[in-house]
């Protein structure tokens, strides 16, 4: 049995805090490079607000702070500060391009409810904040 649980304990430690689909990371070096930008990273963050309750929230950042998770990925960083980590501990960000438009998405296994847009989403500790994750709007 402390094997099982050492195992799983290694597992989580291993487990990224934020992944990166590799069509995500491409266009994000091509948004880097476009604004003259290469070294900087992706910040990655959760804010209140959006029609869920919280709603995820993305910025062009030179360098990590501290207390910062650090991902790299595909040659892209991401910086991820730890009370946004709470909330995104294993999503993954994608990129997709449609008909309909593109855009980047978040995969958030911790999201219970999210907004029809795909912006805004609650989590089962963050309480019942916001309209309930139908519409979209306030983002």
């Amino acid at each position: 049995m402390a094997t099982v649980m050492v195992e799983l304990e290694e597992a989580l430690t291993e487990m990224p805090a934020l992944n990166l689909t590799q069509p995500a990371a491409d266009k994000l070096l091509n948004l880097l490079a476009e604004k003259n930008i290469s070294e900087y990273g992706l910040r990655v963050f959760v804010a209140g607000g959006g029609c869920s309750g919280m709603q995820y929230g993305m910025a062009f950042e030179k360098e990590a702070r501290e207390f910062d998770t650090v991902v790299e990925a595909y040659g892209v960083k991401l910086y991820l500060d730890p009370t946004s980590a709470q909330f995104l501990m294993g999503a993954s960000i994608d990129y997709v391009d449609n008909l309909m438009g593109g855009g980047f998405r978040i995969d958030n296994p911790n999201a219970v409810t999210t907004c029809g847009c795909g912006q805004s989403f609650r989590t089962k500790d963050s309480g019942s904040a916001g309209a309930g994750g139908g519409g979209c709007g306030g983002l």
